[in-house]
């Protein structure tokens, strides 16, 4: 081992011994419910009161029913439509008079269809929302009042409402035609980019909050590993040469440290995988196929400080969470450098980043709980909706005014579902 990285393994242990007492170490106190950074949201905000949604009541195929026909989707990370929608039934925040809501929400499954490898049928997707809009706009009178500018909608897909798992595929079909006008909640957030509209709330993915709860340590255990990744660095099927997967970052993390012992990254998916999260220091959070992946939420749960390696990523409900404070940005042409990035990083700015991450309001706002908890994704959702309100001008079209074009779009999302 050489000097630098001695030092390095130094220092691990160091922090190693110092991570219980700072966990245990009062924060700096705050306005309640805020933390320092950058963030202007407040994770406690309550939206009870701030808004009302009317709930559609849709026929059983667009969400009950793919749901009975394969309960995985129950399961796998694009699980927030599903869950959002059992959720807002019983919210106080739903009336059931729609001439008082201020959001719309139309339950459609449209990940639910899955493929028998588990995941979602890209062509589906866009057909099961084209067929849900239609039945919403000729059953009920909300839609055609503003073309869906009042509606809100659940697009937990790798890039949204692009519906695609393929980039170049997304970017070909871009944001169905009809959802233009509409808020999109969904889990991919990358500026600039075709399948992000203005004006959506980037949400995480869903990973199961109780299987992580079965699986939490003494918080007093020493950090003792130094990085930590799990996870595939080239795409065989697809990319054997690894230099469009993961926009190359990921096989740049294997070829530069596969070899360095303060790096511990494997393929291989161990039964203690959530246990070594909480025994590391930092875990990476690189892009794959697209910038997310349920990885950032299951770092902030354990305490492991995410190194995010995903450039122009837009991170869930940024406007609360101080994402600034509690990781670690690394550009995807700097990865070459990441050790010496990482070891270069204070003592003190690790162990402030692990006691903010020690917060439960941080934690609990990445997560979809059932039954709902205060201040949860959930709410996190409903508190971005209610920061919209007011409408705008321009939400409310004239009389025999059309902004949407219902023939627009790619052929084959204009077939029949």
């Amino acid at each position: 081992m050489g000097a630098h990285a001695t030092a390095a393994a130094a220092a691990v242990l160091l922090v190693a011994t110092c991570v219980a007492a700072a966990a245990a170490a009062p924060l700096q106190q705050h306005e309640p419910g805020r933390i320092s950074g950058d963030a202007v949201g407040v994770l406690d905000d309550d939206p009870v009161g701030k808004l009302k949604v009317f709930v559609y009541e849709m026929p059983r195929k667009y969400n009950r029913m793919l749901l009975d026909k394969d309960s995985r989707c129950l399961h796998h990370m694009f699980a927030a439509e599903i869950f959002m929608h059992q959720f807002l039934l019983s919210s106080a925040v739903r009336t059931l008079d729609p001439e008082e809501a201020d959001w719309f929400y139309t339950p459609a499954y449209t990940t639910c269809d899955l493929t028998p490898q588990g995941f979602p049928l890209p062509f589906r997707a866009p057909r099961i929302m084209r067929s849900a809009i239609r039945y919403v706009a000729t059953t009920w009178p909300f839609w055609n009042r503003t073309d869906g500018a009042d509606h809100f909608f659940l697009t937990p897909h790798d890039f949204g409402a692009c519906f695609h798992y393929q980039e170049e595929r997304a970017m070909e079909r871009g944001i169905l035609p009809l959802l233009r006008r509409a808020t999109l909640v969904q889990t991919f957030g990358q500026r600039n980019h075709v399948c992000l509209q203005d004006g959506s709330i980037t949400v995480p993915p869903y990973a199961d909050p109780g299987k992580m709860q079965a699986h939490l340590i003494s918080p007093g255990t020493p950090r003792s590993i130094f990085v930590y990744f799990r996870g595939l660095f080239y795409d065989m099927g697809n990319d054997p040469e690894g230099g469009y997967y993961a926009r190359g970052a990921r096989a740049s993390v294997w070829e530069n440290f596969k070899d360095n012992p303060l790096f511990d990254i494997s393929t291989e998916h161990p039964s203690t995988y959530y246990e070594d999260m909480q025994r590391a220091i930092f875990c990476l959070c690189p892009l794959g196929w697209a910038p997310w992946s349920p990885r950032l939420v299951e770092a902030v749960v354990f305490g492991c400080i995410p190194v995010i390696i995903a450039d122009d990523i837009v991170l869930p409900f940024a406007d609360a969470i101080p994402w600034e404070d509690i990781s670690v940005f690394v550009a995807e042409r700097d990865v070459p450098r990441l050790d010496s990035i990482l070891t270069s990083i204070p003592l003190p700015d690790i162990l402030r980043r692990q006691r903010l991450l020690a917060r439960d309001s941080v934690k609990q706002a990445l997560l979809f709980h059932q039954p709902a908890r205060p201040g949860d994704a959930f709410h996190q959702v409903l508190n971005g909706l209610a920061r919209k309100l007011p409408h705008g001008e321009g939400v409310f079209l004239q009389p025999g005014e059309k902004a949407l074009d219902w023939d627009a779009g790619l052929q084959s999302d204009l077939k029949p579902w």
